[in-house]
């Protein structure tokens, strides 16, 4: 199966969402997906389709080279276990401290977020 086909799924869904200058290419066994999503939301969800598919992320037949647009607002949504610090480590140069002020409107005390709450990440 050509790996287009296998990530048809992925590559619809890029499109269909709003990825600027969407390139696919495949070079060595290996599909590069390349492109400007509009929001970090975006982003996750097309990772979210690629786990979907590989779920292990083993297949090694994939490069996702997907970036957010400048001046896009970034989003996470809070998953069960998580933390602001542990949030944090996942957006380079953040401290948890960061996450907090940028969400006071919703956050009270940082110790308790609850899964499913939509945070915004500041730049």
């Amino acid at each position: 199966m050509a790996l287009q086909d296998k990530y048809q799924e992925l590559i619809s869904f890029a499109r269909a969402n709003g990825v600027n200058d969407l390139s696919v290419q495949e070079q060595n066994n290996v599909l590069y997906l390349t492109g400007t999503a509009p929001g970090d939301a975006i982003k996750q969800q097309i990772w979210a389709v690629y786990e979907k598919i590989d779920p292990e992320m083993r297949s090694a037949d994939l490069v996702l080279n997907i970036s957010v647009a400048p001046g896009a607002s970034t989003t996470y949504t809070v998953q069960p276990g998580d933390s602001l610090s542990k949030i944090a480590t996942k957006y380079s140069g953040l401290k948890w401290q960061d996450i907090f002020e940028a969400n006071k409107d919703q956050i009270s005390n940082p110790d308790l977020i609850k899964p499913g709450q939509v945070l915004k990440i500041p730049q």
